[in-house]
């Protein structure tokens, strides 16, 4: 490779320089009149570095292409498992961007990236977070019949088995670690469960056995980050999942 000279605009360029050969412990630049010129051990350094952003470049481009973005969407199990059940409305509407669901009863923090975009059961009070009220979610009782009258019990910190446990009557006929799993006992038959009513009444072959639960009646916020909801991408998302949601609760109205 042929030395040229490398033009040197301002003092702190020089500064960088040097640094860069103090750590190196290599002589790389040659000083001219009115510039520097890689030495040698310069050229070799550089050709390595052209070898290597060769090969990292097709990294962070599978297929020659931009990679799309990941918009991750934080949701309790059940706004997930709607979600789910809503994918191909969603996606069409998504542009290019990858979907990662995360499904926790805990809230994700939004401000510090753990998720892009959130459904919460309240209002954010953090900065930097923007919102739009989806709707309320009701809660009530779900089984095959009337006649069932044993309770699933849901082991995990939520509104809905912390009413339950309080609760005086019946017996538990079986204990499960996942709420979405309180649903398949349901459909089973063996238990009772506590069911969002956008979840159960959408759910063939189950039925309301209780009224709605008022102590569990909630609003359903969406929640993005105020910048990264600017974004081409995240923004398409955003308005899917939205309208989504939206249409889950104005179906049990």
């Amino acid at each position: 490779m042929a030395n040229s000279p490398l033009r040197v605009i301002d003092g702190g360029s020089m500064d960088k320089n040097k640094a860069l050969e103090a750590a190196l412990g290599s002589d790389l630049f040659r000083r001219l009149p009115r510039g520097y010129e890689l030495t040698e051990e310069g050229e070799a350094l550089l050709a390595r570095v052209v070898d290597l952003e060769a090969q990292i470049k097709p990294l962070g481009r599978p297929g020659g292409g931009k990679r799309p973005a990941i918009v991750k969407v934080s949701a309790g199990s059940w706004m997930t498992y709607a979600l789910c059940r809503h994918i191909r409305a969603i996606q069409d509407g998504a542009g290019a961007a990858r979907l990662q669901f995360i499904s926790a009863e805990h809230v994700l923090d939004i401000a510090h990236r753990e998720a892009v975009i959130g459904i919460r059961n309240r209002r954010p009070e953090q900065r930097g977070l923007a919102c739009r009220k989806i709707g309320q979610v009701l809660f009530a009782g779900y089984a095959v019949d009337r006649s069932v009258k044993p309770w699933v019990k849901v082991a995990v910190k939520t509104p809905s088995a912390a009413w339950l446990a309080a609760q005086p009557q019946g017996d538990t006929a079986v204990e499960v670690t996942s709420p979405r799993n309180a649903l398949d006992l349901a459909c089973a038959g063996v238990a009772r469960a506590v069911l969002p009513t956008f979840v159960g009444d959408a759910q063939e072959g189950l039925q309301r056995v209780t009224a709605t639960i008022p102590e569990l009646s909630h609003d359903q916020w969406l929640v993005t980050h105020d910048e990264e909801r600017f974004q081409p991408d995240v923004r398409r998302v955003i308005d899917r999942i939205y309208d989504v949601a939206r249409s889950l609760h104005r179906r049990v109205q």
